[in-house]
């Protein structure tokens, strides 16, 4: 199985940012931009399910302008086989990003696409589930832990589903149930 793996180059967590003198937006000249947090998350679980046994190959993808290849280089650093850089000249929404990624899923072929969470510099947490919708693949969103075990639906593909996501619903259901009752 091929994993993909989706990574953003974003302000390093540890900068203290500065706000542009238009206020159109956060100053990024001169300042240390590194992976976003979530997506080297991703990223170290995609190596972890390869160092099973689970995969055969860990692709890392990243879009943006030519210098968001440095993001690329950490990840292979950290353990990728390959690396895409899709060349944006201007800044990417969400909605482009997961069209761009169901483009290269269909290329690709990966039996498993795994997005970190959300961007510390947008905050969106939208990525994930559009490409889902794209596809027409199940998804599991905000899982926080990953198990071997993996469920797949019919012949498709998953994004992502983990059983300790469920338990967390599960035991959620539990909670206000019991709580109801005593009330």
């Amino acid at each position: 199985m091929k994993i993909m793996v989706a990574v953003k180059r974003v302000v390093d967590y540890a900068v203290k940012i500065r706000i542009k003198p238009d206020k159109s937006g956060v100053e990024t000249q001169n300042v240390k931009m590194s992976m976003n947090p979530f997506c080297e998350i991703a990223l170290e679980e995609a190596l972890k399910i390869k160092e099973s046994g689970l995969a055969k190959e860990v692709v890392a993808v990243t879009m943006g302008p030519s210098n968001c290849v440095d993001t690329l280089r950490t990840g292979l650093a950290m353990g990728a086989d390959r690396g895409i850089h899709v060349e944006a000249a201007r800044d990417l929404v969400p909605l482009s990003v997961a069209k761009v990624l169901k483009k290269l899923v269909e290329v690709e072929n990966p039996g498993l696409l795994i997005l970190g969470k959300q961007a510390i510099d947008d905050d969106c947490n939208q990525t994930g589930q559009m490409i889902a919708a794209l596809l027409g693949w199940p998804q599991g969103t905000f899982a926080s832990k990953v198990s071997s075990t993996v469920i797949l639906f019919g012949n498709y593909p998953s994004i992502a589903i983990y059983y300790f996501a469920f338990y967390l619903f599960f035991w959620f259901i539990t909670y206000v149930f019991i709580v109801h009752i005593k009330l």
